[in-house]
């Protein structure tokens, strides 16, 4: 793993959540970790890792990551048994 993803998964654990992670950081985080990326219907996309799918909305108009989505993408780190 990158230094730059590492420093991401690092910051979707921070406490408390930050709401200035990039979101295509995550998305690439997904893929360095083994991840695919599947586009859905707008700004949809399904992330498929360790044969579970999770499904997010890339932000917009802005490129920052909401709480919430960090807080998703947190949770779904963690059934993946995957901290920093």
């Amino acid at each position: 793993m990158k230094t730059k993803h590492r420093k991401t998964l690092e910051a979707i654990f921070s406490k408390p959540t930050k709401a200035n992670i990039v979101f295509s950081d995550i998305e690439a985080l997904f893929v360095a970790l083994g991840g695919d990326i599947i586009e859905g219907a707008g700004s949809r996309i399904t992330v498929e890792l360790s044969d579970e799918r999770a499904h997010f909305h890339r932000p917009h108009p802005g490129k920052e990551a909401k709480k919430y989505q960090v807080e998703n993408a947190r949770e779904f780190l963690e059934r993946q048994e995957m901290k920093p």
